[in-house]
């Protein structure tokens, strides 16, 4: 089936917002339209698109899920993105805070062929550099249960597993604190007054935002 570039991302977004997050099955219009930065009225131009070709259950002013064939639609264009991810990080030396913006545009190539070798290339990467699982082939995915920095205990020592927040300030900002994926963390101590956090990362110290906590998964 032929998507559009739009298609495909209404079709992630949902994903998003459902299935990666675990939070809920099916979503309202508003939510889906707050979340792209998109009038409600154009979203519903989109959804019934996606109705006529199966990929979503939708009914005007009702709540929206994907179908079967919508969620393996989707499913493709994040594992293609979250490849495409590895493949820059590992292989072309771009930057986590680099790979995402170039993985946008890459993830919309519709060769599976080319899909399957670089996924066999990489050798079948679980995650992506950002710690985000990436779907196999027959569009099964792995939800890991992270908690965040910010719930973890005092002293407590914890690995860095992935981020919630890929935006490049904000992995900048991690790079700025030498965190890697599978750094050790421990957190030091908490500022009862404003809940800033002292943590500690190979020996130096470092003190962070409540905010900042809670966008660091851990294991």
């Amino acid at each position: 089936m032929s998507l559009s570039f739009t298609e495909e991302n209404y079709l992630k977004t949902l994903l998003h917002l459902t299935v990666l997050t675990r939070t809920k099955s099916e979503v309202g219009t508003n939510e889906i339209a707050s979340y792209l930065e998109l009038k409600p009225a154009t979203v519903n131009d989109m959804l019934k698109k996606l109705k006529e070709k199966q990929l979503v259950n939708y009914e005007r002013y009702g709540k929206i899920s994907l179908t079967e064939s919508g969620k393996l639609a989707g499913m493709e264009i994040i594992r293609k993105h979250r490849l495409w991810e590895t493949f820059l990080f590992k292989k072309l030396s771009f930057s986590w805070d680099e790979v995402h913006e170039v993985a946008e545009q890459l993830e919309h190539i519709q060769s599976t062929k080319l899909v399957d070798r670089l996924d066999a290339f990489l050798d079948f990467p679980k995650v992506d550099p950002h710690g985000d699982p990436i779907p196999n082939a027959q569009g099964e995915i792995e939800i890991f249960n992270y908690k965040t920095l910010n719930d973890l205990a005092l002293g407590q020592q914890s690995q860095l597993m992935g981020v919630k927040d890929n935006t490049s300030s904000f992995l900048q900002y991690v790079n700025k604190l030498g965190l890697r994926i599978g750094e050790q963390i421990e957190l030091v101590s908490r500022e009862e007054y404003d809940d800033l956090l002292h943590i500690r990362v190979n020996q130096q110290d470092f003190t962070v935002s409540k905010k900042f906590a809670e966008n660091i998964l851990v294991s």
